[in-house]
């Protein structure tokens, strides 16, 4: 399987309805993009709605962190990276950008992935295909940079 470093998601257009009294993006629709923007990546491995219904297999989200960088406007068109980070058999640690289609990034996100056995619902091991799939990632993503953003935490800085 190809595993591009970092993959990214096709381009996906900013809606009306996303649009807040502010006349920017809402911020509850910069999840919903970075979670698109994995889904045809999630096909592309064999992790997508096909998987919950053949295998009993899901991915759920444990955590996630999202930094709003640069606001994004009606008509706008972005993509989603994918950056694995880490994993083990039953979790992954990742990093996504939302970008612009004129380059710059709007927001950046930093989650945690869980594996889980749906008859459950429980968190379980990986098949080992997807497992081998998440390991040749990380053999590809691990030569890239660690992005700056990674780790970050929150609070109000004190003078």
């Amino acid at each position: 399987m190809n595993s591009p470093a970092p993959f990214y998601s096709p381009f996906m257009e900013i809606q009306k309805d996303w649009i807040d009294y502010n006349g920017h993006l809402n911020m509850a629709y910069y999840n919903v993009l970075f979670d698109q923007g994995v889904d045809a990546l999630w096909e592309k491995i064999g992790f997508g709605l096909d998987y919950r219904k053949t295998r009993g297999g899901a991915s759920f989200a444990a955590e996630y962190h999202v930094c709003y960088l640069r606001e994004i406007h009606l008509g706008d068109k972005v993509r989603v990276s994918w950056q694995l980070l880490d994993h083990d058999d039953k979790s992954w640690h990742f990093y996504q950008e939302l970008i612009h289609e004129d380059g710059w990034v709007s927001a950046t996100g930093e989650g945690l992935g869980l594996h889980i056995d749906t008859s459950g619902p429980r968190v379980a091991p990986m098949p080992a295909d997807i497992l081998n799939t998440f390991a040749s990632f990380q053999s590809e993503h691990s030569r890239l940079p660690r992005p700056d953003r990674v780790g970050r935490t929150m609070g109000i800085r004190k003078k």
